[in-house]
């Protein structure tokens, strides 16, 4: 049994035009979740540790103010494109779109306002809720009117979230959301002491401005081979990397597989990750710096979380060889991503 209830989070300010915020908290026997009618926002997730203790394993603001703030897209859903858009240009039907820079010379995340920054219309369900936004026609630089279908649903030990959208002209999309995770719990140091796997034969190289240079290398004896579970930390080390920010090529396929699974053995905490994408952006925080006050005045220090972000490839609108990023009229996008929370 999943009970759904929502209550007031606060205000947006008025130049923001001033409209309520909602929190939507989801409770099984297992999982508690907390999302937000501001840029679709999980949090708070809650999860049992292998002696039945509940801890809230995303990082994340205790108020709205702190979501308000410049943040690093803290559980947010981000779109209309997730990741990053090269030179933040693309050409469609023979006309070039610029879209705004907001990461380097590259476009991220949607740009200046992406889907993370606004206000969703809510309908609860039964399990769950369904968040609602019309994004119009060149809406930070993109084409066509696009509506929007966000939702959560919680059952027993499993969070699905499912994108759908319609679009009155063609248009690049890939949504996902972009929760930050530490299995130990929100506020701990770092996630060295994590395992995880990603179930990926190839991966996306990228250029000094983490665009992908368009080579789909083999992971195969590279540090990117984390088909058997791994330790973060240990093979950071092993293999002098900084930090992971890079796609892993998930076999391609319109059915749910799992393609990553974590596990922190000191709490017994696992999150395995199926999704219908066909690409996970696997992060490590490298751009955390304890500078953002979080949850219950946490600081979140460099590594002290991972996101694992499963969406199309990046930059697929410029290269024809990635897979199809376009949505034509009269089509429906539609994906879907579940996170299934155990103990071990």
């Amino acid at each position: 049994m999943t009970t759904v209830r929502g209550e007031a989070f606060g205000r947006m300010p008025p130049e923001e035009g001033g409209g309520e915020v909602e929190k939507f908290v989801l409770q099984s026997d297992s999982v508690r979740v907390e999302i937000l009618s501001f840029g679709c926002i999980i949090s708070t997730l809650e999860t049992k540790d292998r002696d039945g203790k509940f801890s809230d394993v995303v990082l994340g603001f205790d108020t709205l103010e702190g979501y308000m703030r410049k943040h690093p897209f803290f559980g947010a859903v981000v779109g209309r494109v997730a990741n990053r858009i090269a030179n933040g240009r693309f050409n469609l039907d023979g006309k070039q779109y610029q879209l705004f820079l907001n990461n380097g010379p590259n476009s991220l995340h949607g740009g200046a306002k992406g889907f993370d920054k606004v206000l969703w219309s809510p309908q609860v369900l039964p399990n769950g809720v369904r968040f609602f936004r019309l994004s119009p026609d060149s809406e930070e630089g993109y084409p066509g009117d696009l509506k929007v279908w966000v939702t959560y649903t919680l059952s027993g030990r499993e969070l699905a979230i499912n994108y759908q959208a319609q679009t009155s002209k063609t248009t690049p999309i890939s949504l996902t959301n972009h929760a930050y995770f530490n299995l130990a719990g929100q506020g701990s140091r770092h996630v060295y002491d994590h395992e995880i796997s990603i179930e990926a034969d190839s991966y996306l190289p990228v250029d000094d401005t983490k665009i992908p240079t368009g080579e789909v290398a083999a992971v195969q004896g590279t540090g990117f081979d984390l088909r058997q579970p791994v330790e973060l930390g240990k093979h950071l080390q092993k293999f002098h990397l900084d930090g992971f920010d890079h796609n892993f090529c998930l076999h391609q396929g319109q059915d749910r597989r799992l393609v990553a699974r974590v596990f922190h053995p000191p709490t017994g905490r696992t999150m395995e990750v199926h999704t219908t994408q066909p690409g996970i952006q696997f992060y490590t925080g490298n751009n955390l710096d304890g500078s953002l006050k979080g949850k219950g005045a946490a600081v979140y220090p460099k590594h002290s979380a991972f996101c694992l972000e499963t969406q199309n490839w990046p930059d697929a609108v410029n290269k024809p060889h990635f897979p199809n990023v376009l949505l034509h009229p009269g089509e429906e996008y539609n994906h879907t991503t579940w996170l299934v929370f155990n103990t071990a």
